[in-house]
């Protein structure tokens, strides 16, 4: 073998180091081919070429002590770095053991002669770390299991203390997988840390240490006679420490073509497997190579290690769970390429259910991992887009009581993730709100479009919606008043969202938003916007009115309208048109709903309704297919009903298809609607006096449709329903309506066709609504009254001339055979419940009497005016006493007394207690005054009721022997 000799009369001392250090890698090289046995396998052969190959370097190192000192000038680092590598040179020496491997043996040019005499054998230092066949393993055992070797192996921790693993078992487990290392030379150890050094220094004793080493040693040397060299003991005149940087160098190069070797034993054992220890080990063996350098990395990525890591997030082991996700970590940093990669092979759900962990390491390495991701801007939506990924997260951050690093850092991850529009988004809907308002508030003009839009969408809780409102109010009317066309749709959309939460009213107000939706519906034209600005403006205005601000003092705009002047109303009510789209009618009449509530604004409402065609087009609007708009006319008109009622019924009666289609209009379900309650609310609130309505209601043939819908309510047809007691509550009234113009033959042929005295007194017990009682009494009470005129005397005979007043054929049902019934003992004539309404008959007395101890003072009463029909002057009310007394009627009377408060009652009552007192005889007065509680109760009527109270009140305590017998109702007491 010829070795190039370096020419050392050469000026420049750093070539020289570098020729020499090219000729020692190449010998080394030999040396690996040796160990291979691929020159020679003659023990002769190879000891002749290793004795060699020693010669040579010891020539070479003899070499180097003759370039002369001038050589050096300027450069005295690079003349102490010759003599050192000089001495290592001069020591060199190789020989063959048994097997033909290699064995190194560096004389330690440190230690004295008497000391290399009295320790004749030298450290032994790997040759060949990997055996290459099974018969070579127990040869190289011992050489395996050297100290330093194993622990230049050993990978250190980054994070935290791992299980203690034997360093030769797991050393040897990676070895049975391996190919071969370089060797170590001696020199390549510190003499203090006896580690291998990262930055060799030489002292002017010529020995060479680690930097840190021996720094460290000699800033804790305290020697007043001076400072020694730790290995020679000579003293050093100077503490300048010279980088060697020939051995620095060799060191280097050594360290980086080991390291592809330890990646590839490193792969070898994640690729088959290995037992948990071994694959832990090789795991924190490519940390430890992967933190030496970035280009390491790149070793690592291109050895295919990576798909195995990923895999290993699902390993049985937690230890190598955690290791592997710091693996990857390290991985990640500072590369946004191997981010990419990373994120493509690993499974993204499976670290985000890491983050929850019960195992801590665990948790904060998944975190750690997922945070170095998210620095990358192309993986940000992909993080988010994990199911659940988000929310996870915000749990995380808002956890901090109990890991505070875990908070800290999902807190950051999200941060990061703010870069993307849709991570906000779902950040917001997770009830992470804040990154949202801030970048409507801060950000540019496309990201608070983006943003207003998402405010639009996102469904807020009402624990959230306040705030919302507070922080987004501002800029989103700044977007409405001056932003482009995209900008004020996403804002509308936003404010409306807002404005549907009633407690926002009073702070979207502060803000201004009323001024900016008035100017929106009244002022406002910009044409080919592809919002309807008006629609959605009367929207947010109908919201924030019906959430009950003070109406009247709300200004609208810079002249000194308020909401409540004749201005905005007239504007308002001029709105409200067939053309007008369906929605911003909608919106307008709820407006006016609200407006109305006020005296001073119903009261223009109804002059400018009954001046203008608004009333006609609101009863139109009855027949528009949309329903909600229908059911909003319905509302504002019912609301106008008692200041213009009758004006009302006509306009109704003059429209197609009204009113019969507020009781026969289709309803595709059997459930009922708000329309058809609303429907029957309506025609129920009309006057019921109206003729006119209550004869097109009868030729429309409406009434067997309400008794049919009665009947299934009140049967098991239809049950449930928010709807159905309003429903039921119309239809009786409309039934009841027909009651009051009974002096229309049309009107008493219907209620005796329709038997209406026992309807009303089923519905008397069969409800469980009030008002339904309520009003079946009152309709007994005006059937009943008109019993006095229908109660005749039976007839013997009937004449052609009585035929021309029976009803036509379609009107009744009427059997035309006429039946001798018995008289009617208060009536005095022949009764029916049917023909003439009696309540005798129809046994409603002993219903409407057990009404009277109803909780409801407004069912009493009217139960109380039907039965007063029966002690009418017109009958014999002597009998009707008696036959009311035979059913307690007095006792129940007075305990309604008792029982309820109230002008009206107290009227009726003492009407009803006076009638017994006068027409019941002894035994009535005797009952009545046992009441110990009625005298109190007539006094404190006789006090503070009006005057016809008093005056019955007066009558009954005359009665009762409690007042003297001269008018006193004069006096006010």
């Amino acid at each position: 073998m010829e070795l190039q000799k370096a020419e050392y009369t050469t000026n420049n001392a750093t070539e020289i180091l570098q020729s020499l250090s090219r000729s020692i890698t190449e010998a080394k090289d030999l040396v690996n081919k040796c160990q291979r046995g691929t020159i020679s396998n003659s023990e002769s052969e190879l000891k002749s070429n290793m004795s060699h190959l020693e010669r040579v370097i010891k020539e070479m190192g003899a070499c180097l002590t003759l370039i002369p000192s001038s050589t050096f000038q300027g450069q005295e680092y690079a003349e102490v770095s010759v003599q050192a590598l000089s001495n290592e040179m001069l020591s060199a020496h190789f020989e063959v053991g048994q097997s033909q491997g290699l064995q190194t043996k560096e004389l330690d040019p440190h230690k004295n002669f008497s000391e290399e005499g009295r320790n004749e054998e030298s450290v032994t230092i790997e040759s060949d770390l990997y055996r290459a066949s099974v018969e070579e393993s127990t040869d190289n055992s011992r050489e395996l299991n050297d100290p330093d070797f194993v622990e230049f192996l050993k990978p250190t921790s980054l994070c935290r203390p791992r299980k203690h693993i034997s360093s030769s078992s797991s050393s040897t487990s990676l070895a049975r997988m391996t190919d071969h290392m370089e060797p170590l030379y001696q020199t390549f150890y510190c003499p203090l840390t006896k580690q291998i050094m990262d930055d060799p220094v030489t002292l002017q004793s010529g020995v060479t240490y680690d930097r840190k080493a021996i720094t460290e040693w000699l800033e804790e040397s305290d020697n007043s006679q001076g400072i020694f060299c730790p290995t020679t003991g000579q003293k050093l005149l100077s503490r300048v420490l010279k980088t060697n940087v020939a051995l620095k160098t060799t060191i280097e190069e050594w360290k980086e073509r080991n390291e592809v070797a330890r990646i590839n034993i490193s792969r070898s054992a994640l690729f088959v497997s290995a037992s948990p220890s071994m694959v832990l080990e090789a795991i924190r063996d490519l940390q430890d190579i992967c933190k030496r350098k970035q280009y390491n990395k790149i070793q690592v990525h291109n050895a295919g290690i990576l798909p195995l890591l990923c895999k290993l997030l699902k390993y049985k082991d937690r230890d190598v769970r955690y290791a592997a996700l710091e693996l990857l970590q390290e991985l990640t940093k500072e590369d946004d390429d191997s981010k990419i990669m990373i994120s493509e092979m690993v499974d993204m759900p499976t670290v985000i259910k890491m983050m929850s962990s019960g195992h801590q390491p665990i948790r904060h390495a998944a975190l750690l991992l997922l945070l170095e991701l998210s620095r990358s801007e192309s993986l940000q939506e992909k993080i988010g887009s994990v199911p659940g990924g988000i929310l996870m997260l915000i749990r995380i951050k808002y956890n901090q009581p109990d890991d505070a690093f875990s908070s800290e850092k999902a807190d950051e991850i999200l941060k990061n993730l703010e870069s993307s529009p849709e991570n906000i988004k779902k950040m917001a809907e997770n009830g992470l709100l804040e990154p949202l308002l801030k970048h409507l508030t801060e950000g540019s003009e496309e990201m608070q479009t983006e943003m207003a839009e998402y405010l639009g969408e996102i469904s807020l809780g009402n624990d959230r919606d306040t705030y919302v409102a507070e922080r987004a109010s501002p800029p989103l009317i700044k977007m409405v008043h001056g932003g482009n066309t995209l900008t004020r749709t996403a804002a509308f959309k936003a404010l409306a969202k807002i404005a549907s939460c009633h407690p926002n009213a009073k702070i979207l107000a502060k803000s201004g938003i009323i001024q900016i939706m008035v100017e929106e519906m009244f002022t406002r034209r910009i044409y080919g916007e592809p919002i309807n600005s008006k629609s959605e403006a009367a929207a947010m205005l109908a919201n924030i009115l019906e959430a009950g601000l003070d109406l009247e003092n709300l200004q609208v705009n810079s002249h000194g309208h308020r909401l409540a002047s004749d201005y905005v109303l007239y504007n308002f009510i001029e709105m409200i048109k067939h053309s007008t789209p369906d929605d911003l009618n909608i919106n307008l009449i709820r407006i006016l709903l609200c407006l109305a509530k006020s005296p001073r604004s119903m009261s223009t409402i109804v002059s400018m309704v009954k001046e203008s065609e608004a009333s006609y087009t609101l009863v139109e609007l009855l027949n528009n297919p949309h329903e909600e708009l229908g059911i909003a006319a319905i509302k504002l008109l019912i609301v106008l009903i008692p200041y213009m009622g009758h004006i009302i019924v006509e306009r109704l009666c003059k429209t197609a298809g009204q009113p019969e289609n507020l009781i026969l209009g289709r309803n595709e379900t059997t459930r009922i609607t708000q329309k058809q309650a609303v429907s029957s609310t309506f025609l129920a609130k009309l006057p019921h006096q109206s003729l006119t309505l209550n004869l097109a209601l009868l030729r429309k043939n409406t009434v067997p449709a309400i008794l049919q819908q009665i009947n299934q309510i009140q049967g098991t047809c239809i049950r449930t329903g928010r709807y159905v007691i309003p429903y039921l509550e119309g239809l009786v009234s409309i039934l009841v309506r027909f009651t009051t113009t009974l002096y229309e033959p049309q009107m008493l042929f219907l209620a005796r066709d329709y038997n209406f005295t026992s309807v009303f007194t089923e519905l008397l017990m069969k409800t469980s609504s009030d008002e339904v009682q309520r009003l079946s009494a009152i309709g007994l009470e005006n059937l009943s009254l008109e019993s006095i005129n229908l109660s005749k005397p039976p007839q013997i005979k009937k004449t052609k001339f009585l035929k021309l007043f029976y009803p036509p054929k379609f009107l009744s049902s009427i059997s035309s055979k006429k039946r001798q019934l018995p008289l009617c003992p208060v009536h005095r004539g022949a009764c029916s419940s049917q023909n003439t309404f009696c309540l005798v008959d129809a046994k409603a007395v002993e219903r409407l009497l057990a009404c009277l101890d109803h909780e409801n003072v407004e069912v009493v009463e009217a139960a109380l005016s039907a039965v007063c029909t029966l002690l009418d002057d017109e009958v014999d009310v002597e009998m009707s006493v008696g036959m009311l007394c035979e059913v307690n009627a007095i006792q129940l009377v007075l305990n309604a007394v008792k029982e309820h408060k109230g002008e009206g009652l107290w009227k009726k009552s003492f009407w009803l207690i006076d009638r017994f007192l006068v027409k019941g005889g002894s035994r009535c007065a005797s009952d009545i005054s046992q009441d110990r509680l009625l005298p109190a109760t007539l006094v404190n009527a006789f006090h503070h009721g009006d005057i016809d109270t008093r005056q019955m009140a007066e009558r009954i305590l005359r009665h009762l022997n409690k007042m003297p017998n001269f008018p006193t109702s004069h006096y006010t007491m």
